[in-house]
């Protein structure tokens, strides 16, 4: 607990934050063709024919259950899987993967949870390796330092005079 001045307990705002409400849900009989925008929580236990994107909010969160689908791009800063994705996944924040869940794409996240039995058939990219990417910070040196190649040593070191 976090006390003030008084010894009245405060929650700290991260507890409320990190389970926001699902506000919108998209039932196990529903198919949308198109792409779906929103903002707060997602649940789905349907499936979804296009992108699903969280409109640029911090907060927002998707959850897939094991009947969920989408076929399409996810762009979503906290997701928790339990069902399906057929499309690349960017969770700014971080991606729980359930036992039965399937993604068929590339992931690129910043915290990564996954139980035994999930699977990810693509590449896994943490977030830090595509900002070096964006602003050109190589994350490992790629010249050669001193004129040897990486893991060359000196004794075996050619520089086209002998």
């Amino acid at each position: 607990m976090i006390f003030k001045n008084s010894d009245t307990p405060t929650i700290p705002k991260s507890t409320s934050s990190s389970n926001p409400s699902m506000e919108t849900l998209i039932g196990r009989q529903t198919e949308i063709i198109g792409d779906v925008k929103f903002s707060g929580g997602l649940h789905l236990d349907g499936v979804v024919h296009g992108a699903v994107t969280a409109k640029g909010e911090a907060q927002a969160h998707l959850s897939v259950s094991d009947s969920g689908r989408v076929e399409g791009e996810v762009r979503v800063p906290t997701i928790v899987l339990n069902g399906s994705i057929t499309g690349d996944v960017y969770a700014g924040e971080k991606i729980t993967m359930g036992a039965k869940s399937r993604i068929t794409g590339n992931v690129v996240y910043k915290a990564l949870e996954m139980q035994v039995g999930a699977q990810v058939n693509g590449r896994l990219t943490h977030e830090s390796a595509v900002q070096a990417a964006i602003t050109h910070e190589p994350t490992a040196p790629h010249a050669p330092v001193g004129g040897l190649e990486a893991g060359e040593s000196p004794q075996h070191h050619h520089d086209g005079n002998s």
